[in-house]
């Protein structure tokens, strides 16, 4: 153990945290039932943060002033600016946390339609206001629409479509991303 380092207490974590993940089977109908369902408030558990957004830039080799020019970011922004292709990954829960209680599914797996497996087919982000260092975002997804059976070459399946509201601690409305996803069972599996 390193310097200051505790053990974590001992805890059972129970069998839900795979489940989480799992996909929700059902009807057409009963997906038709949870339009307009909405999830949960999630916050992301640490605040938007320069290290992480210069971290990202470093990767993609981006010089923009506004992710690396502090004072240039506060006069501009208020604050380091975040990469818009950071949005989603500010929210991303860790995969283990000791209290075991696992990560909230996303509104899109727990709608019961058939198919097996799923691709992501769309993704439209709107940025409203400035996302900045120190900025704690919350995010609520809402089940949008399904589509009627559709058949692609992928497979047969459903068109599902979401809207995610990410807000700041303000409450102020920061980005809304609409994302659609086809929910199927690939073709030649029975």
């Amino acid at each position: 153990m390193g310097f200051g380092a505790e053990p974590a207490p001992a805890r059972h974590v129970s069998g839900d945290q795979e489940l989480s993940y799992q996909l929700a089977f059902g009807s057409y109908e009963d997906a038709l039932r949870m339009v307009g369902a909405k999830s949960e408030p999630r916050t992301a558990k640490t605040p938007v943060s320069g290290a992480r957004i210069q971290l990202f830039a470093a990767m993609v080799r981006d010089g923009n002033r506004s992710y690396w020019d502090a004072e240039f970011a506060r006069e501009r922004w208020g604050g380091l600016l975040a990469p818009p292709a950071l949005l989603m990954g500010w929210l991303i829960p860790p995969p283990w946390e000791p209290t075991g209680r696992p990560p909230a599914a996303s509104v899109v797996l727990r709608v019961p339609l058939p198919g097996t497996t799923f691709i992501n087919s769309a993704n439209d982000v709107e940025f409203l206001r400035p996302i900045v260092e120190g900025d704690v975002l919350t995010a609520v997804e809402e089940l949008v629409s399904v589509s009627p059976e559709k058949r692609t070459r992928l497979g047969v399946g459903h068109f599902v479509e979401t809207l995610e509201t990410y807000t700041r601690q303000d409450g102020a409305v920061v980005a809304t991303c609409r994302n659609t996803l086809f929910r199927f069972t690939p073709s030649g599996a029975s």
